[in-house]
């Protein structure tokens, strides 16, 4: 049973698919998901695919789809998505609203998808693919009576076709051309020979073929016209484009009969003395036409006075109203004509109330009401004369127009060497086709045809059909607006009339009606149609058409052939209509490499393609084709080429992975077209009889045996899965087509030399490339060439279509390689050689190859490794090879015992951490791409995810992996050197031992369902590994929670320092260095961002770990990690305070304020959300440096609990710290000056601030010092921040109010500390302290929308309203400076802030400093403010230079986590007073949060980064992944996932 597969098709807010083609089979499922865009929005989703098989298709009905979530989170809907199964065949649209409607037209998105049809064949019903399919056309009309189209068709199905394509069987007008229907409700008589036949009749033929024969029917409809002589329409003629319908037509009438009446003028000799002859045989001539039409012909009929008015009429008018004193109801401000609806002459008019507005007025210095009325008509006469003029002239440029493309036509119909060469003008043979047909009553002059129709009789007057080269198709060239009539731009089709539908069934009911009955008559007996003149026929009315047919007949396979001008349009068409296959020509080729080239365009994915997955996204799709080596509209390839190259083409035209068809004479070599209006000989039957006579063939004749066995050849490869092609050219005149089949991996090769050109020497070979061929080659399928016989001559059967007698085809099937006759085969190791030995022009060769059982072999056992993975992989015969055992060698089992720590190697590992591990490994090389920015699994994933939906088997992976072994050695090797990844590694090396047995080309395939099956279970063995949010969370959530595995890993020259021997269960992890032997303590330590801080001095940062601990290690519940970072660097407080670089504690830099207040909130969030986790508070902390001045000491030699450690850090706070760094100078910091190595802090007592720092260094995290002498900015540190932080006030008073209350319940045994201010000491309790802070923050920090009497420097502010950034900041501007670090201290602290004051900072911050990804650093206003960080930048402004403004302006991304945070957190308590807003704003962070998930899913770091430059775009110096931004963004989805909660929770 083949496994069901599903596309996922994302939805983008307004984007409008309707000319995207997208196709579906029907059993697949179509997966329906929300893009970035629409997250947050409340989405309908509407489609008119019936939900189940009790419902039926109509258009315009419309089901809601319901959206379901796979995860259990209740706030993201990242992963929800609707469904839709394919029950049937058809074309679909689908809209969605986002404004809670459930009408298209509110649509905010919409497209279609295509559903193809099941076809089946043989009384088994046995069901083929379309690319299975051969069609032969078929003019119906030569095949004779009915009782004689068997045997004629017979020769259709000896050849090997599949299908046959009848053209119209109704009864034909009286060109008797096979698309002129004279009546669509019948059969056409000229059918009927002893007795008269029906459709019934035919549906019967039709089903015979299908059982018996296998082979299926279609046949076209024709909506858009109908012949000049059908019945119905001169019953009917408001059907069609007439002079009553479509007044509008009535000059390019008279246009028309004007030139008709100059045509038969011309026959008859009346302008020779202008030069004009009966005969045209000269381009003289032509200009004479073009002179005497303009200046003596045309102004004789005044075109005009069909747009014009009448001026004396018009001001007779006018007087009236004057005289009359006329009310003036409604006037325009400019004068304009109104044309005339039924287009009279001088009948068009003006607006009267206008006229009588603008002219009926004051005229100054008349004596009397007489002669002001005389001035005001003079006025308006030079008006009317001025629009008069306007008409007339765009009249004139029209009837140029109109001449030139008149002239045209006879230089093509009387010179044009290609043009049918009429000679003389006759009657009968006329200078151009009229494009209107009259009764004969309306036969005359023109001025008698004129009269004719303005007395009535307009309706008998009807428009052509035709065809407007480079017109828009979704316009009716026929409706008013149009001039292709009246400039005639028309290609008439002089037999049939145009018909006119309108916009609905109700605007002329018999021709719906009719052609509906037609289009259903149709559908019962035949399995397809052709829609003849699609891109003409009105869209809505072809939609109506076959939504009727299919009705009929479900599975309708329907083809047409289009000519819109652009492949957009054709997909509209294609869209709207359900167009199953497009018709293409290979006659369309100029040489053989374009012929090649349509080959493997039309169809087929390239060998040794990618195995693409069961879910995947729905990627947009050309049109399927029917590719004809010859159409039954287009002359004969041996007119255009030679009869030598019937063969080769038709060879490369099955080779083709889609539907194939062809025209009934190209297989017996007929050497002219088979008209479809003058051909009147009847088509041969089909005998068995060697020598048959003229009105037989047998497969002896032309080509017919050789494309039987094309056609068996095409069918086999369609139906046996052969769906890969490879096109090579191998000289001017020869292409080898392989079409591979992925699963047995036999090969089908076939080599064709074309001859485009009649060959100088037929007998000659020349040089010819050879091909090399992995693998045997099995047989040779067939080889034949064209060759010619002497002594034979052409001559034109009067009775039955013929072809030449003097070409046959020398053919052989089933050679053994040693016995051919064309090529040579010699073996090349693993490979075979073909030489072309015989291969002259015409010569197709095919040969059938597999891989040596070696190969095979390898590829089995390959395949049983993915079965390991849970992969439904198959073997040769088509059996599942699915391997549930669960030993100690299956992968399964191997990765179960893998730890987190374990997966970080195999998943992830930047270069600079793999090397430090000192086992000779870095990242993977490409040549020509560069690194993989991941040396474990991710970094070969991440390419592949480009590479694999696109096919992109050029790419430096696919050759690296083609060329040699060395990838997958190294993704073996490197795991095979660790303890815990010894196993893995060894299984990779042993499925990767197979991989190198197998054929080079099909490496990248094999290795890439290897590495993606690899990953996937990894994948989920990690998500497995983590806390239930992130198990039960989203795609989001889960991707985000792999930064807990990226950031988080043991690398050798960035270790921890060592945690307490004496340390309480669970112990500190070690790990066994396989080279030496020796277990280590490698606790694991959290990269700030790669690649810049990954290993070295450079991976720990004290604030980075714990401001994306709680995010990365708390909320994934890797609780032991988060607890030994904690401790480890507890055991480095010094000063009070804990490393900004940490550099394994003994070469720590005690240089940041800050990392001491974000540890003590990661132990807050640690006690608050690991089960038991005050415990931690009692852990012992092995202290490197128990004193200031304290020499480094081994671990256990001083263990403190760390509530003790704690308090040291606040008591030292309170106290007051300051001290100068050890090794002051240049050899710790070469950038900074002498007076930022002293470090100060401590608490005001007056507010309770904690304060700290000095201009000359930066203690929190903007902390870029200068470095570029040239612009003066070395040693100046760009953002101090000196002075009280906003984000330290808030995290001290966090952490003041979480010590109390753990002191109150017994879990921390400290309630105060020992403050000093100004040498007076004296107890503070942690509440009194809180208190302190909080009674001060709001009067301190606060700047009120609108200026107020207590702001002492209120011309610094530079916005309002907001929170300053800090207080009694040496650089005291910088207070005012709005920056996005007090969102850090509403959600730590909230209760420091006004709900209102908290909100309205919280809009400003939003509309000032948010970013697609992160939050401005600097509000835009500020005179510092510089977006763009550029750390090379070594020019002369002192803002940029060196990249001083790496925190003066470019959007970092860890603070929008904050920010978003905190919005929630007021929403929710403002949500009591102002209903709605938390509703609103959970909309506004889900689409702030929408750009994110688009960065970590498409990002081939799979991680945020750490800023951009402004508005987002993209910092060449940023780390693409970093550790906060990612966990803080996690954080907003944990918060999301609460809120959810309590409301669920009520």
């Amino acid at each position: 049973m083949p496994v069901t597969q599903a596309r996922v098709l994302t939805l983008n807010r307004g984007e409008n698919r309707e000319t995207t083609l997208y196709r579906l089979e029907k059993g697949w499922t179509l997966r329906f998901a929300l893009g970035p865009s629409l997250l947050s929005a409340s989405v309908r989703l509407y489609c008119n695919h019936p939900p189940s098989s009790d419902k039926t298709f109509k258009r315009t009905t419309y089901y809601e789809l319901p959206w379901r979530s796979p995860s259990g989170m209740s706030s993201d809907r990242h992963d929800v998505f609707a469904e839709v199964n394919m029950g049937i065949a058809g074309s679909f649209n689908y809209f969605f609203t986002v404004d809670g409607s459930d009408v298209p037209s509110s649509a905010d998105g919409q497209g279609y998808f295509l559903v193809d049809p099941t076809l089946h064949v043989g009384s088994d019903n046995v069901e083929i693919t379309l690319d299975c399919i051969q069609c032969q056309t078929v003019i119906t009309k030569l095949l004779g009576p009915f009782s004689q189209w068997e045997n004629r068709l017979r020769v259709a199905k000896e050849t090997g076709y599949n299908l046959i394509h009848f053209t119209p069987i109704q009864e034909l007008g009286i060109s008797n051309s096979a698309y002129s229907i004279r009546d669509q409700r019948i059969l056409s008589p000229v059918y009927n020979d002893h007795q008269q036949y029906s459709y019934k009749d035919v549906k019967t033929l039709v089903e015979t073929m299908k059982n018996d024969w296998r082979v299926l029917a279609l046949t076209d409809l024709v909506f858009n016209h109908t012949s000049k002589d059908s019945p119905w329409v001169l019953e009917h003629p408001e059907c069609a484009y007439n002079l009553e319908n479509a007044a509008h037509l009535m000059p390019a009438y008279v246009m028309d009969r004007i030139l008709s009446e100059f045509s038969d003028e011309v026959a008859k000799d009346k302008w020779v003395s202008k030069g004009v002859p009966s005969s045209i045989d000269d381009e003289s001539q032509l200009q004479a036409i073009r002179h005497v039409l303009l200046t003596e012909v045309f102004p004789r009929y005044r075109l005009q006075e069909f747009y014009t008015v009448s001026v004396d009429g018009t001001l007779k008018e006018f007087k009236r109203g004057i005289e009359e004193n006329r009310h003036i109801s409604e006037s325009k401000e400019v004068l304009d004509i109104i044309q005339d609806p039924q287009y009279r002459r001088l009948k068009s008019k003006v607006d009267p109330d206008t006229v009588l507005k603008l002219y009926n007025t004051d005229r100054p210095g008349v004596l009397n009401r007489q002669e002001r009325i005389t001035k005001c008509c003079d006025s308006l006469r030079a008006r009317l004369n001025e629009l008069n003029g306007a008409k007339e002239r765009d009249i004139e440029e029209i009837i140029k127009v109109a001449v030139e493309n008149f002239v045209a036509n006879v230089r093509w119909r009387f010179l044009d060497p290609n043009g049918p060469q009429v000679g003389t003008v006759t009657g009968k043979k006329p200078l151009m086709h009229s494009y209107f047909v009259w009764p004969e009553s309306h036969s005359g002059t023109v001025d008698w045809a004129e009269q004719k129709v303005t007395s009535g009789e307009g309706a008998r007057v009807m428009a052509v059909n035709g065809w407007v080269m480079g017109d828009d198709p979704l316009k009716n060239f026929a409706e008013e607006g149009s001039n292709v009539y009246i400039q005639r731009e028309l290609l008439a089709w002089g037999d049939s009339v145009k018909l006119r539908y309108g916009q609905k069934p109700e605007d002329c009911p018999y021709l719906w009606n009719h052609m509906r009955d037609y289009a259903e008559t149709t559908a019962r007996i035949f399995h397809g149609v052709r829609l003849d003149n699609c891109h003409s026929t009105p869209i809505h009315v072809a939609e109506y058409m076959l939504d009727a047919a299919r009705k009929v007949q479900p599975d309708l396979y329907v083809i047409a052939e289009l000519f819109t001008g652009g492949e957009h349009l054709d997909n509209l068409f294609i869209n709207r209509l359900g167009i199953n296959s497009l018709i293409r020509e290979a006659l369309t080729a100029w040489d053989a490499h374009e012929e090649g080239r349509l080959v493997h365009r039309y169809g087929g994915v390239p060998v040794g393609s990618f195995v693409q997955p069961r879910i995947q996204p729905l990627v947009q799709t050309m049109a399927h084709a029917i590719f004809f080596d010859q159409t039954h509209d287009n002359p004969s390839p041996i007119t255009k080429r030679s009869a030598y190259d019937l063969w080769p083409t038709a060879a490369l035209v099955s080779m083709a992975f889609c539907a194939t068809g062809s025209n009934r004479g190209y297989d017996q070599l007929v050497p002219h077209h088979i008209h479809v209006v003058k051909e009147e000989r009847l088509y041969p039957s089909w005998t068995e009889a060697q020598n048959p006579d003229a009105s037989h063939i047998n497969k002896t004749f032309g080509i017919t045996l050789g494309k039987r066995m094309l056609n068996q050849l095409h069918y086999e490869m369609g139906m046996n899965g052969f769906t890969q092609v490879y096109v090579d050219q191998l000289d001017p005149a020869v292409v080898s087509v392989t079409r591979h089949n992925p699963r047995t991996h036999e090969s089908i090769v076939l080599v064709s030399r074309t001859a485009f050109q009649n060959p100088d020497n037929p007998d000659d070979t020349g040089y010819i490339r050879p091909i090399t061929v992995e693998g045997i080659i099995e047989e040779i399928i067939f080889e034949g060439r064209m060759r010619s016989a002497k002594g034979y001559t052409y001559k034109e059967n009067k009775e039955f279509i013929n072809g030449l007698p003097e070409y046959y085809l020398e053919l052989r099937e089933h050679v053994k390689v040693e016995d051919s006759g064309m090529v040579k085969v010699k073996e090349l190791g693993d490979k075979m050689e073909v030489s072309f030995a015989s291969f002259t022009p015409g010569s197709v060769v095919a040969f059938r190859s597999s891989l040596r059982q070696p190969a095979k072999n390898a590829i089995l056992e390959i395949r049983r490794g993915l079965g390991q993975f849970g992969y439904l992989m198959r073997s040769y015969s088509g059996h599942t090879m699915f391997d549930e055992s669960w030993d100690t060698s299956n992968f399964r089992a191997i990765v179960s015992t893998l730890s987190l720590a374990d997966l970080n190697r195999v998943l992830y590992r930047v270069d600079a951490e793999e090397r430090d591990d000192g086992n000779g490994f870095g990242s993977y090389h490409i040549p020509n791409h560069g690194d993989l920015i991941y040396c474990g699994l991710r970094g070969i994933i991440s390419l592949l995810a480009e590479i694999r939906p696109q096919n992109d088997l050029g790419h430096p992976l696919c050759k690296n992996l083609r060329t040699g072994d060395w990838l997958a050695e190294y993704t073996a090797n490197r795991l095979k050197v660790h303890h815990g990844t010894e196993k893995l590694g060894a299984w990779f090396d042993a499925v990767f031992s197979h991989l190198k047995k197998v054929p080079r080309y099909l490496v990248p395939c094999y290795f890439d369902a290897i590495v993606t099956g690899a990953y996937v279970v990894l994948h989920t063995m990690v998500v497995q590994q983590l806390s239930d949010f992130i198990r039960d969370g989203s795609t989001f959530v889960q991707a985000l929670a792999m930064g807990s595995v990226q950031f988080c890993g043991f690398v050798k020259t960035s270790m921890l320092p060592p945690l307490s021997p004496d340390l309480a269960a669970p112990p500190a992890r070690r790990e066994v260095d396989l080279k030496t032997g020796e277990e280590i303590e490698a606790t694991l330590s959290l990269a700030a961002g790669f690649t810049h801080f990954s290993s070295g001095y450079m991976r720990n940062w004290g604030r980075d770990t714990f401001i994306a601990l709680r995010g990365l290690l708390l909320l994934t519940g890797r609780y032991q990690e988060a607890r030994c970072l904690i401790l480890a660097y507890g055991g480095t407080l010094r000063h009070g305070l804990i490393p900004n670089l940490l550099n394994e504690g003994t070469g720590a830099r005690y240089n940041c304020r800050d990392a001491i207040w974000w540890w003590l909130q990661a132990i807050q969030e640690y006690t608050k959300l690991v089960p038991g986790g005050s415990a931690i508070l009692q852990d012992k902390v092995s202290r490197l440096y128990p004193t200031d001045d304290s020499e480094a000491l081994p671990p256990g030699a001083h263990d403190q609990p760390l509530c003790d450690v704690i308090q040291e850090a606040l008591r030292r706070h309170a106290e007051g710290i300051k001290y100068r760094e050890r090794n002051a100078g240049h050899q710790i910091d070469s950038e900074m000056t002498d007076p930022g190595f002293t470090v100060e802090v401590g608490v005001r007592w007056e507010t309770g601030f904690v304060y700290g720092g000095n201009e000359h260094n930066c203690g929190t995290w903007m902390d870029k010092m200068g470095s570029s002498l040239k612009a003066g900015n070395k040693g100046k540190p760009a953002t101090p921040r000196d002075g009280s932080a906003v984000e330290l006030v808030g995290l001290s008073l966090s952490t003041l109010r979480w010590l109390a209350q753990l002191h109150t319940e017994g879990l921390y045994p400290y309630s105060e500390v020992t403050a000093s201010d100004n040498g007076h000491q004296y107890s503070v309790s942690f509440t009194e302290w809180a208190d302190k802070i909080k009674d001060n923050f709001e009067k301190c920090f606060w700047i009120s929308k609108f200026p107020e009497p207590k702001e002492t420097t209120p011309e610094l502010i530079n916005r309002r309203p907001m929170y300053k950034d800090s207080y009694h900041a040496t650089q005291f501007w910088a207070n005012f400076q709005l920056r996005p670090n007090f969102a850090v201290a509403m959600v730590v602290a909230p209760e420091l802030f006004d709900v209102d004051n908290a909100w309205s900072a919280l809009e400003t911050a939003g509309e000032v400093l948010l970013g697609p990804l992160g939050m401005k650093t600097l509000d835009s206003r500020d005179w510092a403010y510089e977006g763009d960080y550029d750390n090379a930048n070594d020019g002369d402004n002192t803002k940029l230079a060196r990249g001083w403004n790496y925190h003066q302006g470019p959007e970092w991304v860890w603070p929008i986590g904050y920010f978003l945070r905190a919005k929630l957190y007021f929403a929710s308590v403002r949500e009591k007073t102002t209903p709605g807003v938390l509703k609103e704003t959970v909309n506004f962070v889900e689409t702030a949060l929408s750009r994110h998930y688009k960065e970590v899913m498409t990002s081939a770091w799979q991680s945020l980064p750490e800023l951009t430059n402004s508005n987002g775009s993209y910092c060449r110096d940023s780390c693409r992944a970093q550790a906060w931004s990612t966990g803080c963004v996690l954080e907003v989805l944990y918060d999301l996932e609460m809120l959810q909660k309590d409301k669920a929770a009520g």
